[in-house]
């Protein structure tokens, strides 16, 4: 498997340009990101930080089978086993999905990071501590502005799998 090409494929999911702010795509129509899909392995290892820190319910989990559209995206070999877990937020059905990959040896995370998910959290205090109670990387937190002014707090982390993970909480 080619780490680069994974890497870009995905960051180009998630930073996919789009129109000026306020303008509409001719002929187009409305554009929505549904979910990040991310490749782990360990399932239980994963939903003990994304379900169990971050507060994601799990929707649903399943085995994939060998047609699964998840072999030819992510460039997976046919010994690949893969098991499918979709997780809800508190504002979206199906928000965050994570997929197990078992029978081969996954790439490590590449350094720089190459994409992250940007997640909205309540009490991000509690989040810090039980990030580092898990031994998790984190870059600690500081506070910023948006672009309207609103003033919010951020911090990242990098999960068991190398993902960068970058969590917000507004005031």
């Amino acid at each position: 498997m080619n780490h680069a090409a994974l890497a870009a494929f995905v960051t180009g999911l998630l930073l996919a340009a789009g129109p000026a702010r306020g303008e509409s795509p001719p002929d187009s129509p409305e554009v929505a990101l549904k979910r990040v899909n991310l490749l782990v392995r360990d399932m239980e290892r994963s939903l003990a930080v994304y379900r169990d820190i971050l507060g994601f319910r799990v929707f649903q989990c399943s085995d994939s089978g060998p047609q699964s559209f998840s072999y030819p995206v992510f460039r997976l070999p046919a010994q690949a086993k893969l098991r499918f877990c979709t997780l809800d937020s508190s504002t979206e059905v199906r928000a965050l999905a994570l997929t197990q990959v078992t029978g081969i040896e996954l790439p490590a995370a590449p350094s720089p990071h190459l994409s992250a998910p940007v997640i909205r959290v309540g009490r991000i205090d509690e989040v810090l501590a039980r990030l580092k109670a898990a031994g998790l990387d984190v870059v600690e937190p500081r506070r910023s502005k948006t672009a309207e002014g609103r003033e919010f707090t951020e911090l990242a982390f990098t999960d068991p799998d190398g993902h960068l993970v970058v969590l917000y909480q507004l005031d």
